[in-house]
């Protein structure tokens, strides 16, 4: 070996050891928030209380005195040990999301707020625990029943959505709030007599976290990003123009002259060319074997992002991540090695191939980055910890439910894209009606006659606000009065106002006239004034007719009504040759259409008089507002004439569409509003119990089981009335609740039997009498709903040929009579030989009872509400709770609940059921079950399908660990982009917080110019808490940029989410400007998130437009003014700074309070 190589071995080794000992600086990150350390089993009663109610006073149930295992274990053995205690309640995705919840703090500050709240009541001094009844406070247990004597004199507290309210169905009783730290002897000594007196109706309890002694560590946070950029006068490409296209042979140019560790190359190669290649080899190892980053040629960077892929992907793929995440976030070290590696072209030409169908299907460019979980896309500059822990726990409930429902794994997807919400969340009534009333028409009257008519005006340039004058009927609003109210003539000249200004309105009016058409006392004005209209608009014409009915209010004084003089003098003064009494005669030829306003509004649906309809849409009762409305229907024209260009933009609406059916044919348009029915205030029935096997006979078991469980067994057991004896797939549920031994209850069960005789074979239902009977005189309709199911006789199917045939059989009159039970009835109808099958059904009576409270008490239970409480519907489709008042609900609304149900949710899981290899029986329950589960998760965006062209080369996949459902996981990314830098870490948590099937496209972006990233990153986050090997809780996460070059001049930035103000409070060097090479150690920078941002908009409801020097204030109950702010007069906009609390947000006393009022 010669000498020289001897020399450079030992000097490389010399120098590599040099290196190693010198990469001990670098720079540290850290976040805490100012509030101290919140317990972790507060926190993880606050995840379950998301799981539930009932669940979160269960869980409590079992910590009662948890903490005296705190102080005889470590840290590490109290947390395993709440784990645990949550474990029972819990099921295993949802226990690695508690330690994830743990590891972020995402309950932290729900904790905080409840400890604020407690602070404004201004604890007792002393008190571990403290009870407030009605404003008065006490912590010892003996003197609350005195101070219940009195509680009534003193007005009820306001209660939090957040607030832990134990299950009761008390009303009108004094409130009971606990402040406490659960899992203390003093919560167990407040706890067992209150919980005592809530369940038998006392008092409402309701519990608040309470810490009198809180922890003196801050809260260390997670969730952020942390990124050491190098400053913009460092690390540029270097300018390569004069390079010819061949780069294998080395100049002069390319820096073989610069010094490398103490090697001057150019030299050695002058001293031994042969040895030219082994030297240039070794110049690069020397190069790369540093941190010290080295500009790259042009030449280098171009195909850069194609080279981290083919890295990427030539690794085993349970490195991948880690690779990326390497390569990205470390790049400026890292880019000198990557021109090493050989580019496949094989995965350049599929990668181009699929970017091409990328950027045709779904519009992502080269170089985008897009991921997807289960199809919802999740933007990670939007996005943060918090809010796609909430997704996991969402979908993860889908998953895991459909799983459990025996829907396979490769199945999943195609159940979660079914779109079972309504695509609109107000409903339309459908106007193309004949009693509607129009007084004038834009695409016939003359009057429109130089308006263009062609629906592309949409889309011409407007200045905003510019109300657009096309010849088409896009705008409709329609007035629901009775003319003789003195709220008509407010209406009658709301509309003129329109007409007059020729703005682009088709104004209708619906006459609500409840009168006999051979009415001759001429007592009824509005009668009277309906035929003097018919008479005008016949005798002349529309215009001619609503200009007569405003002269007509226009003689009312404020506050006078309507009567048949005013309508008479009138008609006399402006038709004074007119016969008036042939006119308003109660035969008179003008009577045409009187009542069919009346009749229409009745089968309408709608609510009281009077009622606005714009395009069909019924304004809600803050919009009624007379004097407001002007201003509402002026926004409403705004907001349809957007929805109206897209529809022209799309190609969906074109000239020759009619626009009045265009929009009454959207799917949110029904005949009847029933706000019963349509309202999206929805309670869910949970059926998943993948464990429970009992059934009703049980019942010793039963009693034990949650109420969940309870919901499946009940389920399973189920029987039900269908209109035919076939093997028929229903896809929509219904069940119903009502005392059928009283009159309304047997009206609602005739509606019922009669719909269900005529529809089509969509429905199955099921009746529960929800009235308490004792068990020596069981309810016979109970007896006949569960016999049919164990005797060869069938008491209920019968019934719809009952009520087929009700006239002829002549049981109408003893049906609803009011003293006639059902167990009358059905006596009667076996006796004359109605039903069919045995009439010995009563040994079966105490066991059939039993099975009628527990079933009706658990599902009266789960809607919040005891087990009498008057009529229930519950229909399967939703399987949610409405209560229906007598009379309230008739077979046109089981109508609309069939069809509603069906076209928005059922239809479309019938079509997925129908297709599996079970009993019609089990797939109609399997539909109702899956309904129930989709329907209960929120409302969210479309899921994307994303599909490539080939996936050889180009896309890595990443299988499921764990058999059984898993999250389908969809990444699009370009390896050197700062989205990887992000991406790449969070899909490694996201790898151990679920069972993931990852497929990622390398979307790599071609000819680079310039340095893909100029930063180092570091996302700080974790799957659950680290402790130390003594057992303690380590101090919290932090970002780590270690083994860093020095030479180059850094900046620390915090990327953190965006309500989030941080500021630095403590650092050891200015962070704006860190040279390591004159810094010894490790550079600590410690930052506090000072501030939570509130943020909102307002406007003036008179004008839409901002409030000009509106100011709001936000404080405490005790402080009621901390902060302030103005609104900024251009966006009105606000923002405030706050932190976890319960806060008051007001107008600022003076000019703004004297001018303005908060709606909402």
């Amino acid at each position: 070996m010669p000498p020289w190589q001897l020399v450079c071995c030992f000097s490389y080794l010399t120098l590599t050891s040099f290196v190693t000992q010198a990469a001990a600086k670098g720079v540290t990150a850290s976040l805490a928030a100012k509030w101290p350390e919140t317990p972790l089993l507060l926190e993880a009663s606050e995840f379950i209380a998301e799981e539930g109610n009932e669940r979160f006073w269960q869980f409590l149930g079992t910590v009662q005195e948890i903490t005296l295992y705190k102080n005889k274990g470590t840290e590490s053995s109290y947390y395993n040990l709440i784990l645990k205690k949550a474990g029972q309640f819990l099921t295993d995705l949802q226990l690695t999301l508690l330690k994830f919840a743990f590891s972020i703090r995402a309950y932290s500050p729900t904790v905080q707020m409840f400890q604020q709240i407690a602070a404004d009541e201004s604890p007792p001094e002393g008190c571990e625990a403290f009870v407030s009844i009605h404003g008065k406070h006490t912590c010892k247990t003996s003197q609350i029943k005195k101070i219940l004597k009195e509680a009534s004199e003193r007005p009820s507290p306001y209660l939090y959505k957040v607030d832990h309210i134990f299950p009761t169905i008390a009303k009108s009783v004094p409130v009971v709030i606990l402040y406490a730290e659960i899992g203390t002897k003093h919560f167990a000594d407040f706890h067992k007599p209150l919980s005592e007196k809530a369940e038998i109706g006392e008092i409402i309890y309701v519990l608040r976290h309470y810490v009198q002694r809180p922890s003196p560590r801050k809260i260390q946070l997670s969730g952020y990003g942390v990124e050491l950029a190098i400053k913009s006068t460092e690390y540029k490409a270097m300018d390569d123009t004069q390079v010819e296209a061949d780069n294998s042979t080395l100049k002069n140019e390319d820096g073989i002259s610069e010094d490398v560790q103490g090697f001057y190359f150019d030299k050695l190669i002058q001293m031994y060319p042969d040895l030219k290649n082994n030297l240039v080899e070794f110049r690069k190892h020397l190069i790369e074997s540093t941190n010290e980053m080295v500009p790259l040629k042009v030449w280098e960077l171009q195909d850069l992002s194609f080279q981290a892929a083919s890295k990427i992907v030539s690794t085993p793929a349970y490195e991948t991540l880690k690779v990326l995440r390497d390569l990205s976030q470390n790049f400026p070290i890292k880019a000198r090695s990557l021109t090493r590696v050989a580019l496949n072209q094989e995965m350049r030409k599929e990668i181009e191939e699929n970017q091409k169908h990328l950027s045709e299907t779904i519009g992502i460019n080269p170089g985008d980055a897009s991921l997807y979980i289960n199809g919802l896309q999740v933007d990670l500059d939007v996005h943060n910890a918090f809010s796609i822990l909430e997704m996991i726990k969402t979908e993860g409930k889908a998953l895991h439910g459909l799983s459990d429902l025996g829907i396979k794994s490769e199945d999943l997807g195609k159940y979660l894209r079914l779109q079972v919400h309504p695509e609109e969340d107000s409903y339309a009534l459908d106007i193309r009606h004949t009693a509607i009333t129009w007084i004038n028409d834009i695409e016939t009257d003359h009057m429109y006659s130089k308006w263009p008519s062609s629906v592309q005006e949409l889309l011409r340039p407007a200045f905003p606000g510019v109300i657009r004058q096309i010849r088409r009927n896009f705008l409709n609003l329609v007035f629901f009065v009775d003319p003789v109210q003195d709220y008509a003539a407010d209406y009658m000249k709301l509309a003129e106002l329109f007409y007059q200004h020729n703005v682009p309105l088709r104004i209708g009016f619906v006459f609500a006239i409840d009168s006999q058409e051979d009415s001759v006392t001429y007592s009824e004005a509005g009668t009277a004034l309906w035929r003097a209209f018919n008479f005008a608009a016949e005798d002349s014409d529309m215009a001619r007719a609503f200009s007569f009915l405003i002269s007509i209010y226009n003689k009312l004084d404020d506050g006078e009504t309507l009567t048949l003089d005013i309508v008479r003098s009138a008609l006399r003064y402006e038709f004074p040759r007119a016969h008036i009494d042939q006119i308003l005669d109660g035969h008179s030829e003008y009577n045409h259409r009187l009542t069919a306003g009346a009749t229409f509004y009745k089968k309408s649906g709608l609510g009281p008089l009077p009622q606005v309809l714009f395009n069909g849409v019924p304004f809600n009762n803050e919009e009624m507002d007379v004097e407001e409305m002007e201003t509402v229907i002026l926004q409403k024209i705004i907001d349809a004439t957007g929805f109206f260009q897209r529809a022209v933009f799309m190609g969906l609406l074109s000239d020759h569409a009619d626009a009045v059916d265009f929009i009454m044919d959207q799917p949110n348009v029904v005949t009847r509003i029933s706000p019963t029915i349509l309202t999206n205030e929805k309670t869910y029935l949970n059926f998943i119990s993948k464990s429970v096997t009992y059934t009703l006979h049980e019942y010793d078991t039963f009693s034990y089981l949650d109420s969940q469980d309870k919901s499946a067994v009940i389920a399973d057991n189920m029987k039900y009335v269908t209109k035919e004896d076939e093997d028929v797939i229903y896809a929509v549920t219904i069940w119903i609740i009502a005392d059928f031994d009283k009159p309304a209850g047997r009206q609602l069960l005739a509606k019922a039997v009669k719909h269900m005789s005529r529809v089509t074979k969509r429905t199955m239902t099921s009746f529960l009498s929800d009235q308490v009977k004792e068990i020596e005189d069981p309810p016979l309709w109970s007896v006949a709903r569960e016999g049919w199911g164990d005797m060869q006789c069938v008491l209920l199917q019968p019934l719809c040929v009952y009520f087929k045939h009700v006239d002829s059989e002549n049981y109408t009159g003893r049906l609803f009579h009011a003293s006639t039970t059902l167990s009358e009835f059905l006596t009667s109808c076996v006796q004359n030989d109605l039903f069919l099958g045995e009439k010995k059904i009563c040994d079966l009576a105490i066991r059939i009872l039993r099975n009628q409270n527990l079933c009706v008490s658990v599902v009266m239970t789960a809607f919040g509400g005891g087990v009498t409480l008057g009529m229930r519907v519950e229909y399967g489709k939703l399987i949610s709770y409405i209560s229906v008042e007598v009379g309230e609900f008739n077979e046109e609304d089981f109508h609309l609940l069939e069809k509603i149900t069906y076209s928005t949710s059922a239809e479309k899981i019938k079509n997925l059921v129908k297709k599996r290899t079970s009993s019609s029986e089990s797939s109609s329950d399997l539909i109702m079950k899956i309904d129930s589960l989709l329907s209960s998760m929120p409302k969210g965006e479309s899921r994307q399908d994303i599909r490539f062209m080939k996936q050889k080369h180009s896309v890595l996949k990443v299988e499921p660990q764990e058999s059984g459902p898993f999250f389908d996981v969809m990444a699009v990314v370009d390896p050197l982009s700062k989205e990887a830098q992000k991406m790449s870490h969070f899909l490694i948590i996201l790898g151990r917080l679920i069972n993931m099937k990852l497929t990622m496209f390398m979307n790599c972006k071609s000819k680079l110019s310039e340095m893909p990233l100029k930063s180092f990153y570091r996302l700080v986050l974790e799957s659950e808490p680290a402790f130390l090997k003594d057992g303690s809780l380590s101090p919290g996460p932090s970002a780590k940029f270690l083994d860093m070059p020095e030479s180059p001049l850094f900046t620390l930035n915090m990327i953190t989410p965006e309500s989030w103000l941080v500021e630095a409070v403590h650092s050891s060097c200015d962070l704006d400007n860190i040279h390591l090479e004159d810094i010894d150690g490790v550079v600590t920078a410690n930052y506090e998130l000072e501030y939570l941002l509130l943020e909102g908009h307002c406007f003036d409801v008179s004008t839409g437009q901002p409030p000009r020097g509106l100011q709001f204030t936000l404080g405490t109950k005790n402080v009621p003014v901390i902060v302030d702010t103005i609104v900024m007069a251009n966006l009105g906009y606000f923002q405030l700074k706050a932190n976890p609390g319960a806060w008051t947000l007001q107008l600022r006393k003076g000019r703004s309070e004297e001018i303005y009022h908060l709606f909402s």
